[in-house]
C-alpha cells in the first residue's frame, strides 16, 4: 500500500515524512549517506579510484599520456575530465551522446580544478612549448541515486592523488623523447570537496539528496570548499535561497570536508600498509 501511495502521489509521500523532520530512508534532514573509497582500483591506470555515496557509485580512471602543450599556455600541461553517466546507472539516461547532465557535471568538474588551484598544471610541462603531460580523467557513474557532484569530485581528488608519473627527458637536438622507469607522485597542493543540497517546497533544504529527492525538488545547490574556505556555489537555477540558507549550507558542507579528508587518510594508509 506504502509503495502504490509512493508512485501515485511522491511530493505527499514525501512531504508527510518531512512534516516528521525524517526522509524515507530514516535520515533527518541534515545527515549525510555513508561514504566509502577504494583507491587504486584499476591496476592498467596511472590513478584510479572508487566513490560510494549512499547508493551512488562514480569509478574514477587517470591515464597520462604525452602531448604538446597549448599554444596559449606554453608552460602547462592539462587535465580533461570526462563523466559518463550510463544506461546501466538508471533509467533516466539513453544511449548516444553524452546528456546534458553528463556535460554539465564534466563542465563542473573542469571549473572546480581550475577554480581550486588544487593542480598547478605547470607542473605537468616537461619541456616548455615542447612536451607536457595531459591528465584524460574518465569518471564513470555505476549507479546513480543522487549527489552525483559530489561523487565524481571525491572520486577525481582521490585518484589524482594516487597517480604517478615517469620521469621523462627530451633531446632537443634529435627531438627524441625517454620516458625512464622511475616513477614520481603528482603534486596536489589541495583538496576541493562539494556538498550538495536538494530544495524542496521552496525553502527545505535537504543534505546529500538521493535521486528520488532529487527528482521532487525545486533545485539544487553545491557548495564546494577547499581548505575550509569557498571555493564556488553551483545552482542551476530552480527556487531562490536566502542569504540565511546559503550560510547554513557553507557550515554543514565544512562537516563533509572533515569527513573526506579522514576517509582519503584512512583509505591511504590502509593501502600503504596492504
Amino acid at each position: 500500500m506504502a509503495l502504490q501511495y509512493k508512485t501515485i502521489h511522491p511530493v505527499k509521500y514525501l512531504r508527510d515524512f518531512l512534516a516528521h523532520n525524517v526522509r524515507p530512508d530514516g535520515r533527518i534532514l541534515h545527515k549525510f549517506r555513508p561514504m566509502a573509497l577504494n583507491i587504486r582500483s584499476i591496476s592498467s591506470a596511472d590513478g584510479s579510484a572508487l566513490v560510494k555515496i549512499g547508493n551512488t557509485s562514480v569509478m574514477c580512471g587517470i591515464k597520462a599520456e604525452l602531448t604538446t602543450p597549448r599554444p596559449e599556455e606554453p608552460d602547462r600541461g592539462f587535465v580533461v575530465p570526462n563523466v559518463e553517466l550510463s544506461p546501466l546507472s538508471s533509467s533516466k539516461f539513453r544511449p548516444g551522446p553524452p546528456s546534458e547532465e553528463a556535460q554539465v557535471a564534466s563542465q563542473f568538474i573542469f571549473d572546480v580544478l581550475t577554480n581550486s588551484c588544487c593542480l598547478d598544471t605547470r607542473t605537468l610541462c616537461v619541456v616548455p612549448d615542447k612536451i607536457a603531460w595531459v591528465l584524460y580523467c574518465d569518471l564513470i557513474c555505476l549507479n546513480y541515486d543522487g549527489s552525483i557532484l559530489d561523487a565524481c569530485l571525491l572520486a577525481l581528488m582521490a585518484a589524482l592523488l594516487t597517480v604517478t608519473l615517469p620521469e621523462v627527458e627530451y633531446d632537443v637536438e634529435k627531438s627524441s623523447t625517454l620516458v625512464k622507469n622511475k616513477r614520481t607522485p603528482l603534486l596536489i597542493n589541495s583538496v576541493p570537496v562539494a556538498t550538495t543540497h536538494a530544495v524542496f517546497d521552496d525553502d527545505v533544504l535537504l543534505l546529500d539528496p538521493t535521486g528520488e529527492e532529487e527528482d521532487l525538488a525545486s533545485g539544487t545547490v553545491t557548495v564546494v570548499l577547499c581548505e575550509g574556505k569557498l571555493c564556488s556555489i553551483f545552482k542551476p537555477g530552480g527556487s531562490p535561497l536566502s542569504e540565511q540558507q546559503l550560510e547554513g549550507c557553507v557550515e554543514r558542507a565544512k562537516k563533509r570536508v572533515s569527513a573526506v579528508l579522514e576517509l582519503i587518510n584512512a583509505t591511504s594508509e590502509s593501502s600503504s600498509r596492504g
